[in-house]
């Protein structure tokens, strides 16, 4: 049974020391055998590091480390080329002045290292000189390959001036790429963000993005169709043990855990880094998530929360998918980029195709929603977790006042800061409560006369449910607000029953049961329930 490369990123490591590698050298001759300036896109943890890692032992002409391999004997010729190896992630960058210096010192190493006599003063001039001297000195195109690019950027979106003033730096240092064309062989920049070629790659217009095409759709991650040839040893080992049922099973669960990612619409991949976590810690975990979730993430939920609304089943174009930009940052392709989102299904229209998205799989969705939950009342993960539980029993239940109770719990625990006296606030709560729970809940659902603010689905029952918001003075007394409250309720279930929004669900054998919601304010709500 070969060994896991959890946390491995070097491919000559991998291939002697006998562990599992997934061959990705087919992908790797074909990028090497195209256009020589290439970007991609993906989330972080996903193989990126590993494939520069590849691609650069294929140009340092080391073939017999790819002996058993795809490329081995596909005819490439493994000639000898120069490579510089950046990887942004490992530079520190609290400062502009201190990125600059930390760059300077990476480049400087290398000239020393090569014995070329080089001395300049910025970034761009001594890497255009690097690149000219090893042209020289080996008589062969100079490979560049960059990592993580971004990472400088990124690091400080919580504070824009310097996340500015770093995205400066780095544009520079990238664009001297063009005109180095004459001394180049090959170029590939990977990261998560897919930054407009306007903000940080304005020079360098000749940059092929490789990220949503289908040629390349599985150049990072684990084939879905590879899990037994690759992992079955692993999978029979678990299977066999008391902690776990048959193959069969384990392989399910595996699959709803972490497959799921999707740059085509049709393959899916498995995200390496949780699938080779659950290995080595024999159990389900959100691995993938919890090494490292993105702050700004949940600030941007937090400063719009109807968004959250609208990431299940989200159509959006290519154009916008490719959109990040400092000062006008949206969250969707922001989720799509970071992993949190993938493509389910690709719309062709005769025009710009459009792109489907969801979340990818049930690590993704119960971490990402129990942040959001926690984030938006800051009730802790500890009270949001508890609130799961107890819920989920009202609502097997059928006991909604007791699911009141829990959340007047919860919406008492929003910071009067964080409080948005919005009624998409209240409602994108209840939906990352419900989606924590692992419910299969339904925002804005079209009816023949409306849209019902969200039904809820479960075994034996269907909740047909309708928000309403009512503003209320502070320091209002308790009969001022039993008229706001009556007032709401009465507006939310006649629109359910008036519009029909229950209707399509009567013939369904299940039991119907219409909910509606008031609020008032941090903790003041009320419900009430009716039959169909």
């Amino acid at each position: 049974m070969k060994k896991l490369p959890l946390g491995i990123q070097t491919f000559e490591k991998i291939v002697k020391g006998d562990y599992v590698y997934v061959d990705k050298t087919e992908y790797v001759y074909e990028l090497i055998d195209g256009p020589c300036y290439l970007f991609l896109s993906r989330p972080r943890r996903f193989g990126k590091s590993l494939l520069l890692d590849t691609v650069a032992e294929a140009f340092k002409g080391n073939k017999e480390l790819f002996r058993g391999l795809w490329i081995y004997d596909s005819g490439y010729a493994f000639a000898e080329h120069p490579v510089i190896r950046f990887d942004m992630s490992k530079l520190d960058n609290e400062t502009p002045a201190i990125l600059k210096e930390s760059i300077m010192s990476n480049l400087r190493k290398r000239v020393t290292d090569e014995g070329l006599d080089i001395d300049e003063e910025t970034p761009a001039d001594l890497f255009s000189n690097l690149i000219e001297g090893l042209n020289r000195k080996y008589g062969q195109g100079v490979v560049v390959l960059i990592d993580e690019y971004d990472k400088p950027i990124l690091d400080h979106l919580h504070n824009i001036e310097l996340a500015e003033e770093n995205r400066r730096i780095v544009r520079s240092f990238y664009g001297i790429l063009k005109s180095m064309d004459a001394h180049l062989r090959f170029v590939l920049i990977t990261g998560v963000s897919k930054f407009s070629k306007t903000s940080i790659f304005s020079e360098l217009n000749n940059l092929t993005d490789i990220t949503l095409t289908e040629e390349f759709a599985g150049i990072c991650g684990i084939p879905c169709d590879d899990l037994d040839r690759h992992f079955g040893d692993h999978i029979r080992a678990l299977s066999s043990s008391k902690r776990f049922q048959d193959y069969v099973s384990v392989r399910d669960e595996i699959l709803a855990w972490y497959d799921g990612y999707s740059w085509d619409g049709e393959s899916r991949y498995i995200n390496p880094f949780s699938l080779l976590s659950f290995f080595k810690q024999k159990r389900f975990m959100s691995f993938w998530y919890s090494s490292g979730s993105p702050k700004f993430l949940i600030d941007m939920v937090k400063g719009k929360p109807e968004s959250f609304l609208t990431i299940k089943n989200l159509e959006i174009t290519e154009f916008v998918l490719d959109t990040f930009d400092i000062r006008k940052m949206e969250l969707e392709p922001l989720l799509f980029q970071t992993g949190y989102l993938t493509v389910k299904e690709v719309i062709e229209t005769g025009g710009e195709p459009i792109y489907l998205l969801e979340i990818p799989n049930y690590e993704v969705r119960n971490a990402f929603n129990l942040q959001v939950l926690s984030s938006l009342t800051e009730s802790g993960d500890t009270l949001a977790g508890s609130a799961k539980t107890e819920i989920g029993r009202a609502l097997e239940a059928g006991d909604l006042q007791k699911m009141l109770v829990i959340l007047r719990r919860l919406f008492a625990s929003i910071p009067h800061n964080l409080h948005v006296r919005l009624e998409a606030y209240y409602h994108s709560i209840f939906y990352a409560i419900m989606t924590v729970l692992g419910f299969d809940i339904s925002v804005e659902v079209a009816s023949s006369r409306g849209v019902a603010d969200a039904v809820l689905e479960l075994r034996d029952k269907v909740y047909v449910m309708e928000f309403k918001y009512k503003h209320c003075e502070e320091g209002a007394d308790e009969e001022v607000k039993r008229k706001l409250f009556d007032k709401a309720l009465d507006e939310a279930m006649e629109q359910i029953k008036d519009r029909g929004y229950h209707r399509k669900h009567l013939g369904s054998g299940k039991d119907v049961i219409l909910a509606t919601f008031a609020f008032l304010g941090r903790d003041d709500i009320e419900m009430r329930v009716a039959g169909a």
